[in-house]
């Protein structure tokens, strides 16, 4: 027996399948899905991580205040923007995990309903 007749090939053209129709989202039929976030949320994390940065720089200045005696200016300012880029480093990482697992957690109840 040759190798076409034992695993079933035949030379004929298979016919086009038919394109299967999309299946219709989760949620609301008129609903157009996004994976972005809604307004809100990127308007509360742009202010959390403008309150980091507020916050690293009020500690960054208030750590080089503490240990500088005299002209300390240049000393102030460098304390007090590796703070600041340091803690809204830091909370633009959070605010993204943040707005992602919101967005899982949308995606999980529009399924759910």
């Amino acid at each position: 027996m040759s190798a076409v007749a034992l695993t079933g090939v035949t030379s004929e053209p298979a016919e086009p399948a038919e394109p299967a129709e999309p299946a219709e989202p989760a949620g609301r039929a008129d609903e157009a899905l996004s994976a972005l976030p809604s307004p809100a949320a990127r308007v509360a994390a742009f202010a959390a991580i403008c309150a980091g940065g507020l916050a690293g720089a009020i500690i960054g200045y208030s750590l080089v205040s503490l240990q500088c005696d005299g002209d300390c200016a240049v000393a102030l300012g460098l304390g007090l923007l590796v703070g600041a880029v340091a803690a809204a480093g830091g909370m633009s990482i959070v605010a993204v995990l943040v707005l992602r697992a919101a967005g899982e957690w949308r995606d999980v109840r529009n399924r759910q309903s």
